[in-house]
C-alpha cells in the first residue's frame, strides 16, 4: 500500500527530475535523429547492413528492460528503489555514448564488429539509468495532477536537449572536423556524454521518493501475465510500439530529406531538425494548456490523427528545394504529435494503479520496464524500416538522388511515418481512465489497499 501521503513537488524537484530527460534524450536524439545518417555517411557503412544492426541491439536492449524493470522493482535502498541507478550508471553511460561514436580505423568487418558490440554496449547501459528514471514518477508522488505538471518539466527538458544535440553535434562536426568529419562528430557526442553525466548526477541529489509501495514478490511469468490482463497498461504498450515507430521514421529521415530533397548543407541540416524540435517543445507548454481545458485522454488521441493529416499535406505540398514550406509543416507536424507527450508519460502510473485495484495486486518495476520494452522495440523497427525504405528507394551516401530516390525519402518522412500516428490514436480510443474517471474509481482505493 502507500505508506506516504506528500503529493506536492517544489519547483526545483520538478526540474530536477526533468533534467533527467535531458540526459537520456541526448541518446535518445542521437537514435532517433543521427545515428543512421552518423553509420551511412559518417561511418560509411553499407546500407544493407543497417536493417540489421538498427534492430538487433535495440531488441536485446528491449528484453534488458523487463530484466531491469523487475530487478528495480524487488530492492529498495536508504536512497530510493530507483534513484541510485542514476548515480550508479551516470558514468559508465557517459562512456559508453563515447565509445559508440567512436569510429576506429578498421576492415570494414571489423568496422561491422565495432559498431555492433558498441551500439548494443551503449543500449544496455541505458535501460540501467532510463528504466529507474521513467519509474520515478509513480514515487514522487501520487498526485495524478503533479504527475502531469512533473513530465511537462521532463519533457520540456527532453526537447530542450534533443534541440541542443541535433544543432550542435552536425554543424561542430562540420565546422571543427573539415576533413575529418567522423571525429568532429566524435568530439561533439563526446561533449553531450559528459554533459549527460553531470545532469544524472543532477537529478539524484534533487529528488526524492516519497511514496512507497510494498509490494509480495511474484514470479515473472504472473506479473506478466496481470500485465496483459490489464487493459489499459496494453493499450498504452502497444501504442507505444506503433508511435515510437512513427517517431524514429520520421526523426531519421530528417538529415537525409534536408540534405537530398531540399538540398541543403551541414546549417540547413541543423534548422531543419531544429525546427521540428522547436515544435516538439512548445507541444509540452499547448499541451499543458489544452489539458487544463480539454480532457487529456481526447487531447492524446485527436493530436495524433491531425498529425497523420498534417503529414499527407506536406507530402502533397512540399517539393523538393521548397525550404520555407518544408519548414513550416514539419514545425507544425512536431508541434501537434507531441502534444500527447506529457499525458502518455502521465499515465503510465495510473494505468499500473488501476491494475492493483483491478486485481489486488501491484506491477510496478516490470510494468514501467514493458514500456520501455515497447518504446525499444519500436525503435529498433523503426530504425530497422528506415533501412529497409533507404534500400528500396535504392539510396546511396553523397551522390545526386534519382527522383525515384527523392520521392521515396519524402514519402517515408511524411505518409509512412503519419501512418504509425494515425495508428496510435486511433488505438487510444479503448483507453477510458481520464482524470476524473482515476480519481472516483482508483485513487482512494490504491491508498486504501493493502497488496
Amino acid at each position: 500500500m502507500i505508506t506516504a501521503a506528500k503529493n506536492k513537488l517544489s519547483l526545483l524537484e520538478k526540474i530536477g527530475f526533468g533534467s533527467g530527460d535531458a540526459a537520456v534524450n541526448i541518446v535518445w536524439s542521437a537514435l532517433a535523429i543521427i545515428i543512421t545518417f552518423f553509420y551511412t555517411d559518417v561511418y560509411r557503412l553499407k546500407v544493407e547492413d543497417l536493417v540489421l544492426l538498427g534492430l538487433l541491439p535495440r531488441l536485446i536492449d528491449a528484453f534488458a528492460d523487463v530484466a531491469m524493470g523487475i530487478f528495480t522493482d524487488g530492492r529498495t535502498t536508504r536512497w530510493g528503489r530507483y534513484r541510485p541507478y542514476l548515480f550508479l550508471f551516470a558514468v559508465p553511460f557517459g562512456l559508453s555514448v563515447v565509445l559508440t561514436f567512436t569510429t576506429p580505423d578498421l576492415p570494414y568487418m571489423g568496422k561491422l564488429i565495432w559498431a555492433y558490440s558498441t551500439y548494443t554496449l551503449m543500449m544496455v547501459i541505458f535501460t540501467t539509468v532510463t528504466i529507474p528514471y521513467i519509474s520515478l514518477p509513480g514515487v514522487i508522488t501520487d498526485d495524478p495532477k503533479e504527475r502531469l505538471s512533473a513530465n511537462g518539466y521532463r519533457l520540456f527538458f527532453a526537447k530542450g536537449a534533443s534541440l541542443m544535440v541535433n544543432i550542435f553535434v552536425p554543424i561542430f562536426a562540420a565546422r571543427w572536423g573539415q576533413e575529418h568529419l567522423a571525429q568532429g562528430y566524435h568530439i561533439a557526442m563526446m561533449v553531450m556524454a559528459g554533459l549527460a553525466t553531470l545532469i544524472f548526477f543532477f537529478c539524484f541529489f534533487t529528488t526524492k521518493e516519497r511514496v512507497q509501495h510494498k509490494t509480495k514478490p511474484m514470479p515473472v511469468f504472473a506479473q506478466v501475465k496481470l500485465l496483459f490482463g490489464n487493459s489499459q497498461w496494453q493499450i498504452l504498450f502497444w501504442a507505444c510500439i506503433i508511435g515510437t515507430t512513427g517517431y524514429i521514421i520520421r526523426g531519421s529521415l530528417g538529415f537525409y530529406y534536408a540534405k537530398y530533397y531540399l538540398g541543403g548543407d551541414a546549417n540547413l541540416l541543423a534548422t531543419f531538425v531544429a525546427v521540428g524540435i522547436v515544435g516538439n517543445i512548445l507541444a509540452m507548454v499547448v499541451s499543458t494548456w489544452l489539458t487544463k481545458v480539454f480532457c487529456k485522454v481526447q487531447v492524446f488521441r485527436w493530436s495524433q490523427i491531425i498529425t497523420f493529416v498534417l503529414c499527407v499535406a506536406m507530402y502533397f505540398l512540399v517539393g523538393p528545394h521548397d525550404v520555407m514550406p518544408a519548414l513550416v509543416m514539419y514545425f507544425f507536424i512536431n508541434l501537434i504529435v507531441d502534444l500527447q507527450g506529457p499525458v502518455f508519460w502521465s499515465v503510465i502510473s495510473e494505468a499500473v494503479d488501476y491494475g492493483q485495484v483491478k486485481t489486488g495486486k501491484r506491477v510496478a518495476g516490470l510494468a514501467f520496464g514493458g514500456i520501455s520494452f515497447a518504446q525499444k522495440a519500436g525503435m529498433g523497427i523503426g530504425a530497422g524500416v528506415v533501412a529497409l525504405l533507404l534500400l528500396a528507394f535504392h539510396y546511396q551516401p553523397d551522390v545526386v538522388q534519382s527522383q525515384y530516390t527523392l520521392n521515396g525519402i519524402a514519402l517515408s518522412l511524411t505518409v509512412i511515418s503519419g501512418v504509425f500516428q494515425l495508428g496510435m490514436g486511433l488505438l487510444m480510443y479503448g483507453y477510458f481512465i481520464t482524470d476524473k474517471y482515476y480519481n472516483q474509481n482508483i485513487r482512494q482505493q490504491v491508498t486504501e489497499q493493502t497488496p
